[in-house]
Formats: structure tokens, C-alpha cells, sequence
């Protein structure tokens, strides 16, 4: 078993959480002796994806260009053999590297730059990983015979009209809007992902990933969870958007890992939602977070971005019904592992 980061505090609980697999209605479809491609695979997610697979006893390549991820939340397995990591960007095809030569029996299309200073800051990179990269990976999986998952998102839904969100909605999403570049990049993965299943047979998967917080997020990265723990441990102000009545349900990254990992095994084509359905303001997220810290930071309000969604939460019946799925972690047990790592990390 490969060693995991001491400056993680998220899994241990690993092995945990890969038993209790064992007790849901899915069995477990790849273990030693599978190969799997995890683009993106030094990122906040993935990385934790990684880790599971790799727990998993599958050989798994983990394909990163380092524009949002980092080397340092996969350098505990720099030394596992069955880990290889290729620094290489998705969007411009696959690399030649004798990692990638072999067949793979699954392929995790996870990399995306993910935040909302992203969507300002890299628009037309993660267009280009939306399409160009998904069609090259679709086309990779379709020569290998491999499974392939697209990694979705809530985004998908924009400001939703449906309250909460089931597969079969159709979403309210403004196509020329700033977040834009992120929701139709998405959206348009998930139809190439169905098109080729359709005309092509191959064996495909969506998961539409609904808001996650844990460790190894990126301080700066612009999401809500960890600007208000970076300045809650700071003492500075914390600043939510608008008037913070807007809503999110939050999902610790543990919970999402066994979510995806289910929804691989099962075979099931999806999309899928994955998250939580625990609903949560954001002036109450950062009361909470200011709570758990002892922080001494008052709540402050800013102008609110522009196609900020009102209200997330997904109907997760799908998910329960198609795969077991249900999160374990609560907030406070998610947020209070998260406050750890970032104290560690900010010193």
C-alpha cells in the first residue's frame, strides 16, 4: 500500500472508504492489473481519485500540465511503481511517452481548470480541454476498448430554474456569459461523450459534480471555501458575494471519490449526480467557517459576479437508486479537516 502525505489528513480513511464499497450494491470492477488515465491527475480532485485507485492495487497514469495542479499533492506516489506521472497538456494531444504506449482499461477525463477566477484567467484553455482534449480522449478510449468517464459538472444546470437539480433538467445557462467558457465546455463534453456512445458502442460514463471542498484545494483558486478559511486564519475580512443568501451544497472530496468510483464500476452510463444534499447559504458557510477556525473575522458583503447562481443542490435519488451512493462526511467534520490542512499549509 502506497504511503500517503502526511500533510493530508483526508484519507487515511482510504481503506474505509474502499470496504464500504464492498457493502454497496456495486462490485468492485477494477483493481490489480487494470490501467487507468486520469487527466488532470495532479489536481484538487483527481489527485484524491489517484490515491484511490492507486489504494485499489490499478496501475494508474496521471496526465498533468501543472496550469492549476500541483506536483506536490501527487509527490507521496512519486515512488509507488504502479504510479506514473506525465507532465503533458491534454488539449494538444496525447504525448508520445512509453507510459501512454500501453492499452488502458479505463480512461477519467478529470482536468479542467475549475474556479471562477479560472473562467476569467484561462477562458480559452479551458475551452480547448473541453473539447479538443475530450474528442482526442474519446477517440483514445474508442482504439482501447476502454471505459470511458467524463468528469461533469453542476455547471451544466447554470442559475437553475429546477429546484433541486435532477439529470433530466436541461439547465438555464447563459451561453455568453463569463462563466460561459466552463458550463458549454462541459456541456458540449457530455455530448461528444453521448455521441460516442451512440454511433461508436463505446462503454461511457458522466458524472455531473456538484460543489466539493477538502484538502490539497488551491488557496487562491477563487472558490468560496477556501477564500473564507484563508482569511478566516488570517483575521481578515471575509467577503461574500452579494447578500449571501444564495445557496450551495456542500460535498467533502472523500464523499465525491466514492461517488465517482461507484459510478465506474457500475457499468451505468449516467449522467449521474454527485454531491450532497446538505444546502447551505454562503453567509452561513462563512459564519461557520469563521466558527471552526476561532477566527476573529468579521463577515463582510462585495458586489456579487455576474451569473452567480442562486441556489445549488442536487436530487441525488439517481445515484442512491442506480449505485448506493450516500455521503458520509458532514460539514463540520469536512470543514474542520479542510481548516487543518490549510493551517498547515498557510502556517
Amino acid at each position: 500500500m502506497p504511503r500517503l502525505s502526511p500533510a493530508d489528513p483526508v484519507d487515511a480513511g482510504w481503506r474505509g472508504t474502499l470496504s464500504r464499497l464492498t457493502a454497496m450494491k456495486v462490485a468492485e470492477r477494477y483493481g490489480p492489473g487494470h490501467r487507468i488515465l486520469v487527466t488532470g491527475g495532479a489536481g484538487f480532485v483527481p489527485s484524491h481519485l489517484v490515491d484511490a485507485l492507486i489504494a485499489r492495487g490499478c496501475a494508474v497514469v496521471a496526465l498533468d500540465n501543472f496550469v492549476t495542479g500541483s506536483k506536490e499533492n501527487v509527490a507521496h506516489l512519486l515512488d509507488t511503481p504502479t504510479f506514473t506521472l506525465v507532465e503533458a497538456d491534454i488539449s494538444d494531444g496525447l504525448p508520445a511517452h512509453p507510459a501512454l504506449s500501453e492499452r488502458f482499461d479505463a480512461i477519467l477525463h478529470m482536468a479542467s481548470p475549475a474556479s471562477p477566477t479560472d473562467f476569467e484567467k484561462l477562458p480559452v484553455e479551458i475551452l480547448r480541454v473541453g473539447s479538443v482534449a475530450t474528442l482526442a480522449l474519446l477517440e483514445r478510449a474508442t482504439a482501447d476498448g476502454a471505459r470511458f468517464l467524463m468528469a461533469s459538472t453542476s455547471e451544466a444546470y447554470g442559475d437553475p430554474k429546477e429546484h433541486p437539480q435532477r439529470e433530466t433538467y436541461w439547465g438555464n445557462v447563459n451561453p455568453i456569459g463569463i462563466r460561459s467558457v466552463y458550463d458549454e465546455a462541459k456541456r458540449f463534453s457530455e455530448a461528444a461523450t453521448m455521441a460516442y456512445r451512440r454511433s461508436r458502442g463505446l462503454d461511457t460514463a458522466i458524472v455531473r459534480i456538484f460543489n466539493t471542498y477538502g484538502p490539497r484545494m488551491r488557496p487562491d483558486d477563487g472558490r468560496a471555501i477556501p477564500t473564507f478559511i484563508s482569511q478566516a486564519l488570517r483575521g481578515a475580512p471575509i467577503t461574500v458575494h452579494g447578500s449571501g443568501n444564495q445557496t450551495r451544497s456542500i460535498c467533502y472530496v472523500a464523499d465525491l471519490v466514492r461517488g465517482i468510483l461507484l459510478l465506474l464500476d457500475s457499468g451505468e452510463a449516467g449522467p449521474v449526480n454527485c454531491g450532497t444534499e446538505h444546502e447551505m447559504s454562503m453567509r452561513q458557510l462563512a459564519e461557520t467557517i469563521v466558527s471552526l477556525c476561532d477566527s476573529s473575522s468579521e463577515v463582510t458583503y462585495v458586489t456579487r459576479s455576474a451569473d452567480d447562481p442562486e441556489m445549488r443542490r442536487p436530487d441525488l435519488t439517481l445515484a442512491r437508486e442506480l449505485l448506493g451512493y450516500e455521503p458520509t462526511v458532514t460539514p463540520d467534520e469536512g470543514l474542520r479537516r479542510t481548516i487543518e490542512y490549510f493551517r498547515e499549509r498557510l502556517g
